[in-house]
């Protein structure tokens, strides 16, 4: 009988642990691997000319896949949650979103963290209804997370993701590219971790030069920030040359760092500091480049548990960086006290001298 019992256990841990290896191999087989450089589309494309010395407004916004509103709590920042709480939900946090966004009317809209169909936001498109809704722009989409299943936490696993980065427009797009930030976690862990890119979108100003704005998502959980400072070095290259050319550079996303001019420490809180949580490298600021951040307007929360005012630990991570033939008019960070997504928008109003 024992050794009956002993067999049986066997046999059991013999499958799970075949079950195991054939999710790994089918994770490496399917693993989402882009070039280094891709070509995108733009749909809808407009036929407006940039101009100088007119005022430009660009938002950002990560919107966190409709699912990390104020209610919420993430797994991977110690909380248990890891989709949107119900359909409904997801759906209302879009529906606020998206009214919020027409509100401002930007000339450029850079959006993270926007689902095709994942598991974790119920399998809606939310690129689709948010390009029907703001039918008057240029589209661009790239994905940058892109996994068949994601098998945690195991009691509701964060399950399947495709997702990515939106630009929206009112300008004409001439060019626009998905670049891939180097760096990657090791095997296996890499298998359901975002890709990391930037899109890129040119576009011609009158005089000849061209604007380069950069939509971006650098990573967050990587210990000691290794891969951070790989994608920052990268970035900081590609602007650099971008300059040297003659052209304007407007930067914008979800650093993932609190930026250069903000302190996290002027915000109350009953938490500590994220272990995950840097500072931007001085010396990554090209010099004569400006940062365009409202130090006063948190735009990110710790989502270890729901967001209570004054508890969470918050600070300014998503921002924008521009060159020096780039004036910044105004900085205005909204602060919708994280009802929709666990970052707040950010509106950076400038001119091109």
């Amino acid at each position: 009988m024992l050794m009956k019992i002993v067999n049986v256990i066997g046999v059991c841990v013999g499958i799970i642990l075949l079950v195991i290896a054939l999710y790994f191999a089918f994770m490496t087989v399917t693993d989402y691997r882009p070039k280094d450089v891709v070509t995108l589309d733009v749909q809808n494309n407009i036929e407006n000319q940039l101009k100088k010395d007119t005022k430009i407004s660009a938002l950002i916004y990560n919107i966190g896949y409709c699912g990390l509103d104020a209610k919420q709590d993430f797994f991977m920042d110690g909380g248990k949650g890891s989709r949107a709480e119900s359909k409904e939900i997801a759906l209302k946090n879009l529906q606020g979103i998206t009214e919020f966004l027409k509100s401002q009317s930007a000339d450029f809209i850079l959006l993270q963290e926007v689902d095709i169909k994942a598991t974790r936001s119920f399998h809606i498109n939310e690129y689709e209804q948010l390009k029907q809704s703001l039918d008057g722009y240029s589209t661009t989409y790239c994905i940058n997370y892109k996994v068949p299943w994601v098998p945690v936490p195991l009691s509701k696993p964060h399950g399947m993701v495709k997702s990515g980065l939106v630009t929206f427009s009112k300008y004409n797009i001439n060019e626009t590219n998905r670049y891939k930030y180097p760096g990657k976690e090791k095997w296996p862990r890499q298998l359901a971790l975002l890709d990391r890119c930037f899109i890129e979108s040119r576009m011609l100003v009158e005089g000849g030069k061209e604007l380069i704005l950069i939509n971006s998502h650098l990573s967050a959980y990587d210990k000691g920030g290794v891969i951070r400072k790989q994608q920052l070095d990268f970035l900081n290259n590609y602007i650099r040359e971008e300059y040297e050319k003659g052209n304007y550079i407007v930067v914008g996303g979800d650093w993932n760092h609190f930026l250069p001019g903000t302190d996290p420490t002027i915000f109350e809180t009953t938490m500590d500091w994220p272990e995950w949580l840097k500072e931007i490298p001085k010396e990554f600021t090209p010099e004569g480049f400006k940062w365009g951040t409202d130090k006063n307007v948190p735009t990110s929360r710790t989502v270890g548990t729901s967001y209570v005012k004054g508890e969470n630990y918050v600070s300014v991570i998503d921002g924008f960086l521009v060159s020096p033939n780039v004036e910044i008019s105004n900085v205005k960070g909204h602060h919708l006290e994280f009802e929709y997504s666990d970052h707040n928008p950010v509106t950076l109003e400038f001119i091109l001298k």
